[in-house]
């Protein structure tokens, strides 16, 4: 299989106090096609700034990230939104879902974004994947009157209706309960198998790191560890 992703020499240092701080430092790392990769480390490793070079979402001090065959280094920041939208899905710890939108409505927005199809073709979309993830029957529901749980289902349909080729996860349990987390991830793992999908997930989470096929592991800025068939 090709490589979706490829970081070469990849590093980001922010100004801290007047004085530089390395949060990164010469990750190198490829992903293959339809890959599941745990991201693990401690609090301040660098794995939510590894996954944001990564995406696209930010820009890196050293070195480059080729995703999807794309050199990112050679897009703007309109230009990397754009790419993102066509071709990558996001699922973050806090949902992020927009507080004045239902769920189906919810769903819609990176569809809408993209132009695709017609309403009533986006709409049968958003319905089916909301049924999929086990809420047809709230889809008319705002995000302030679901559970956690619910919001991050309806995260994870929304992060598929665009059918993306690779998908981003930044700690996608780390504001849920065991047994509801375990649900997401349970449904998570489904619909990126149905998809295809290349999945790159972010978490300090041991169980979860040990579901996944490949862990990268983060210390200090620096990659430490590359494991595969770490899954019992």
């Amino acid at each position: 299989m090709s490589h979706v992703i490829v970081a070469e020499g990849l590093g980001k240092t922010y100004q801290s106090g007047g004085r530089p701080l390395s949060v990164l430092q010469d990750v190198d790392l490829t992903v293959t096609a339809r890959e599941i990769v745990a991201i693990l480390g401690p609090s301040g490793s660098g794995k939510t700034t590894l996954l944001g070079l990564l995406a696209g979402l930010d820009t890196p001090s050293q070195g480059r990230v080729i995703l999807d065959g794309q050199d990112l280094a050679g897009l703007n920041e309109d230009d990397r939104a754009s790419f993102r939208a066509r071709n990558v899905g996001f699922v973050f710890q806090s949902f992020h879902l927009l507080p004045s939108l239902t769920a189906l409505e919810n769903v819609q927005v990176p569809l809408e974004l993209l132009g695709e199809g017609a309403a009533g073709a986006r709409r049968q979309r958003a319905q089916e994947l909301l049924d999929r993830v086990g809420l047809g029957d709230r889809i008319g529901h705002y995000p302030a009157q679901l559970s956690g749980g619910e919001q991050q289902r309806v995260a994870l349909a929304r992060a598929f209706s665009t059918r993306p080729r690779i998908l981003f996860a930044d700690e996608p349990t780390g504001n849920l309960d065991q047994s509801t987390g375990a649900r997401v991830i349970d449904l998570l793992e489904e619909l990126n198998a149905e998809s295809r999908t290349t999945l790159i997930m972010v978490t300090h989470d041991m169980e979860l790191a040990q579901r996944t096929p490949r862990v990268i592991r983060l210390s200090r800025g620096r990659l430490v560890g590359d494991e595969v068939g770490v899954p019992a």
